[in-house]
């Protein structure tokens, strides 16, 4: 995680603070969803690629059983 300082109008963060406050959550988790939902990530989006990432750092990633020979794979 990293800190960042938004400047936004008193009666905007007053407000975020009300919506925050009504979703269960801080004002900064509601501009992590915000921001998550913008950029097209959802939660589940953000768990799936970070679980992947860490596959293909680690060299462990596994897409599955090839079953296919490569004469199949090229048949026109």
């Amino acid at each position: 995680m990293s800190n960042i300082t938004l400047t936004m109008p008193p009666e905007l963060l007053r407000q975020a603070k009300v919506l925050a406050a009504q979703r269960d959550t801080s004002v900064s988790g509601l501009v992590a969803t915000l921001l998550s939902s913008a950029i097209g990530l959802t939660d589940d989006d953000a768990v799936i690629w970070e679980r992947e990432a860490a596959a293909m750092e680690a060299d462990t990633m596994q897409i599955g059983t090839i079953d296919w020979s490569r004469d199949e794979v090229h048949a026109r």
